[in-house]
């Protein structure tokens, strides 16, 4: 086998390994973004909808006091913390409505703080 036979071989390889990199890219669901805010005793949106299967990326952000999110259905858990951006991720797996809490005592009227996640098909 010669140099350019090699090389042809090579550039071959590289061409399919890329095509099959950008089908797989493409093929996978692109997260959906939701931006909430805590505040005492509420989370804004309080409720959102998303579809099963598709990846979501929650991005918490509190200006008072540290506050938990908790969406027990998906084990999903995070601290949100003063001028801080919490990010958790996960995938719905079943349709319905679920409900997510604060699960750390952030005052009087906490057990108030909740919201919920629609998942549809």
């Amino acid at each position: 086998m010669t140099l350019s036979q090699r090389s042809l071989r090579a550039v071959i390889a590289m061409a399919v390994l890329a095509c099959g990199c950008y089908v797989a890219a493409q093929a996978a669901p692109r997260a959906k973004v939701i931006d909430m805010a805590a505040k005492r005793f509420d989370y804004a949106p309080a409720h959102f909808t998303v579809k099963k299967g598709q990846p979501v990326l929650l991005k918490l952000r509190t200006k008072d006091v540290v506050m938990g999110f908790n969406l027990p259905d998906f084990n999903v858990r995070a601290d949100i913390v003063p001028d801080k951006v919490a990010q958790v991720q996960f995938v719905p797996d079943r349709t319905g409505t679920f409900t997510f809490v604060c699960d750390i005592f952030c005052g009087e009227g906490h057990e108030r703080m909740q919201g919920t996640v629609t998942v549809i098909d």
